[in-house]
């Protein structure tokens, strides 16, 4: 990774910009909604990781612990990667990987043996990814909604 890159846990003077840095992972989100649910995750005993260089956010991890079933595993809980995300001009420098270790370093420190993750079945971009950063695919599956 860039040594002018630092990895830190995020605080909740942090929100705003976990709020931008999100926006720009999932854009179809209302930003004051996804506000609140990224505050949300804190309250239900989550996790933020912010890349900066320098005093620029240039990329954040979300972890949380699921005590349901996450596919392909045997224990409980299971940290699990909510999401990532690193600036264009900061990828492909070893910043997620950065990012990833930091959510394991947590979840290992809050018990876990197993860390998941999931994508979409076409990012293809994020299967690479998680496959690079050590973990194995378990699965897929391929989601129906039908109105009532």
């Amino acid at each position: 990774m860039r040594a002018d890159i630092v990895i830190a846990r995020a605080e909740r003077a942090d929100l705003d910009t976990l709020t931008a840095l999100a926006l720009r992972l999932w854009p179809s989100q209302d930003a004051g909604g996804l506000r609140s649910e990224l505050a949300g995750v804190w309250k239900d005993g989550g996790v933020f990781f912010l890349a900066r260089r320098g005093a620029e956010p240039v990329g954040f991890a979300q972890c949380q612990l699921r005590r349901d079933y996450v596919e392909g595993t045997g224990t409980s809980p299971v940290g699990y990667l909510e999401g990532i995300f690193v600036e264009p001009s900061c990828r492909r420098q070893g910043v997620a990987r950065a990012l990833a270790a930091a959510c394991e370093d947590w979840c290992r420190g809050c018990g876990c043996r197993e860390f998941a993750s999931d994508c979409e079945i076409g990012n293809e971009q994020s299967r690479l990814f998680h496959l690079r950063a050590g973990f194995r695919e378990a699965g897929r599956i391929i989601c129906f909604v039908k109105p009532l």
